[in-house]
């Protein structure tokens, strides 16, 4: 496999294991480490604990000659055993180097150990006592060792490149330390961290651990892999609990249970295993430009172990045991909706942010205005308009303005329902604002003669009124389209707001990315705190506020308002008053093109990357593998062919990763191509 092949969509596979250990004998410690690796056949990589081969809590038999050859001879004896799998292994042994013996890890690959990466961190305090054993590593290491009849390259300085996938490893202590090896091999270029390690468990260390793992892999923007020993070392003074752990850029994406977390009693290995996506962390990497600079820091350039190189040099056959790579199922997490959290506690702490963030950015905007200038808003009885209208009536009320400074104003259309319109009125009545109602149906006739044209081809005249136009209207076909029709009606609403106040915004992030807004119309304002919220938060947003900051009624309400229909009501309903416009009829879930968006901004991923992440997500309803390509190419077609609307957004808070704003976020050419987003 070459460097494009491999890992496929960039998922790298990772296992941490912490097996069965027979403290000082390494023969039965392969033999638990053969077994604890079956469940594991399908990692690219399998990191284990600290000192494994001989169990980490030997003490001074570590001085025993017997221990120290049984140690390398069964290295040996595990390098054989799996010659046959591609997998990457790296395993913990004490190694004479010289006149001195180290805390290694060795690294296997294909039946050849390929490298051996010293401690550099030696704990001596406390229940620690390696000083007494071990030599550090240092940059006084010879670069190779003599294991058994191979010269293995070796130091501190060397990483293993498998594909795209760049491997640095660091043994327990190196990452409890203010400069962590770790953090210079990301800077170099591994994305793959591993930490062997030997913690012992004592009250609290576990949350220290996991967030060690967590923020080392965020700051070196990598993933990071943690197998520590378990409970069957020696429980003379001290206890391991097994605890495996895998993150990725400061997420964790799973660990293996542990001695302290209610799971006893204990059997065999314990393991993790995850997908790392190496595609995203090179993204991120990519884009976030200050990463490389740290490179001023290494005082020594790495050497480069490549796997591949050594395979194609082995001349192995190419009957060794596969891992299946093609079409694997992600073993990590495919978030079908990245921008609201599943857990409910956590998502009702993001809405209650999200609310302040919206606030506290009106609310600086309202201070530099004339007290006299009113707040205007439309109110169409949908969730965009409704969030809008919830956060300038949260800000009014934090920062002691009256509520009455906010004119909603109900503008109904030849699209507009009784129930929305309804819903509209019956809102700006329980919130006490200033409200209004401004029929534009009379300004659109007008501006259809003006402008000679036929609304849905329907002639009219001088004499034609808005009741009779409202009548055909509703007789026209349910497939009618009149992109003029509807863009008319949307300008004359923006043009009555803009003409009588300051006009706060009401599109949202998800609309931008389609351009499902009317250029100047509905797509201008003043202010838009919706800019930065994708509409499946949005119906979130709304059903948080009703049931945290509403009573009664009026939260019963805003429940009604997130279930209604998204539409922009700018075609006739239906015979039956109904909305007939749905919008999701026109451009596809929502669900699916907030999913795409978060996808293709915050991850960078291809069509084929995001196609086959959408065949693994859980999202609320099931589609089919037409469908969601179908609403791909729809998301495409219009993110290219409306980033001029994009270019010209009014000022608004970002409040997530993913924005679109020209200033701040997403700069991007109105005339684009999408070529390689078709092929």
């Amino acid at each position: 496999m070459n460097d494009h092949e491999f890992p496929p969509y960039g998922l790298f596979r990772v296992a941490a294991v912490s097996p069965q250990v027979a403290v000082g004998d390494p023969r039965q410690n392969v033999a638990h480490m053969l077994d604890a690796l079956q469940p594991l056949e399908s990692a690219d990589l399998v990191v284990l604990p600290e000192l494994a081969l001989t169990g980490y809590t030997c003490g001074d038999l570590f001085a025993q000659e017997a221990l120290l050859a049984a140690a390398e001879e069964q290295l040996l004896e595990l390098t054989g055993q799996t010659a046959d799998s591609k997998q990457i292994l790296v395993v913990g042994l004490p190694l004479r180097v010289g006149t001195s013996l180290m805390n290694v890890a060795a690294v296997l690959h294909r039946g050849q150990v390929i490298a051996a990466i010293p401690k550099q961190f030696l704990p001596t305090y406390n229940e620690f006592y390696e000083g007494r054993w071990f030599r550090a590593g240092d940059e006084t290491d010879p670069p190779s060792v003599s294991i058994g009849r191979q010269d293995v390259p070796f130091g501190s300085d060397i990483l293993i490149r498998c594909g795209t996938a760049v491997v640095g490893v660091e043994i327990c202590e190196d990452l409890w330390t203010p400069l962590p090896p770790s953090s210079f091999q990301a800077v170099a270029g591994a994305n793959i961290l591993l930490n062997l390690s030997a913690s012992n468990e004592i009250v609290g260390k576990a949350t220290w651990r996991h967030d060690l793992v967590v923020s080392q892999s965020g700051r070196c923007i990598a993933g990071y892999v943690y197998a520590s020993s378990g409970p069957s070392e020696s429980t003379t003074d001290l206890v391991f609990g097994g605890h495996c752990l895998i993150a990725e850029n400061g997420q964790l994406l799973g660990q293996s249970r542990r001695v302290g977390d209610g799971e006893l009693p204990w059997q065999g290995a314990t393991h993790v295993m995850a997908d790392i996506d190496l595609q995203r962390l090179q993204h991120d990497r990519r884009v976030i430009g200050s990463f490389d600079d740290g490179r001023r820091l290494l005082s020594r350039p790495f050497r480069f172990i490549d796997t591949n190189a050594l395979a194609v040099k082995r001349r192995r056959p190419e009957t060794a045991k596969s891992n299946a790579h093609a079409e694997r199922p992600p073993l990590r997490p495919v978030v079908a909706q990245p921008f609201v959290p599943a857990d409910p506690q956590h998502r009702d702490a993001r809405c209650a942010e999200i609310f302040e963030i919206q606030t506290a950015a009106l609310a600086k905007r309202v201070s530099r205005l004339p007290e006299s200038l009113p707040l205007l808003i439309g109110v169409s009885g949908g969730l965009d308009s409704t969030l809008a209208l919830l956060v300038a009536v949260k800000a009014c009320d934090q920062y002691g303005w009256n509520r009455q400074r906010i004119h909603g104003i109900t503008m109904p259309g030849f699209g507009t329902t009784e129930t929305t319109e309804s819903n509209a009125d019956e809102l700006m009545t329980a919130l006490g604002i200033t409200s209004e109602r401004i029929d534009i149906r009379p300004l659109c006739l007008q501006a259809f003669r003006s402008l000679e044209h036929t609304p849905l081809n329907l002639a009219i005249d001088q004499h034609t009124t808005v009741e009779s136009l409202q009548q055909q209207l509703l007789q026209t076909p349910a497939d009618a389209e009149d992109l003029v029709f509807e863009n008319v009606q949307a300008r004359i609403r923006t043009f009555l707001l803009m003409s009588r106040g300051f006009v706060l915004g009401t599109g949202d992030l998800s609309e931008q990315a389609l351009g499902w807004s009317t250029y100047n119309g509905d797509h201008m304002s003043m202010y838009n705190v919706n800019t930065s919220i994708p509409k499946t938060l949005v119906r979130f947003l709304v059903r948080y506020a009703a049931d945290h900051y509403f009573e009664g009624r009026d939260g019963q309400l805003l429940h009604e308002i997130a279930d209604t229909p998204i539409s922009p009501e700018l075609l006739p309903p239906a015979a039956d008053g109904t909305i007939r416009q749905e919008t999701e009829d026109k451009v596809g879930p929502y669900e699916l093109h907030d999913f795409f968006l978060y996808n293709v901004i915050r991850n960078g991923f291809t069509p084929e990357k995001i196609r086959f992440l959408a065949r693994h997500a859980r999202f609320s309803q099931p589609y089919s593998e037409q469908q969601i390509d179908r609403t791909l190419n729809t998301f495409y077609r219009r993110f290219f062919a409306n980033q001029f609307k994009r270019s010209c957004v009014p000022d608004g808070p970002k409040v997530g990763s993913v924005s679109l704003s020209p200033r701040g976020d997403w700069r991007m050419p109105s005339d684009a191509d999408r070529g390689p987003w078709k092929e």
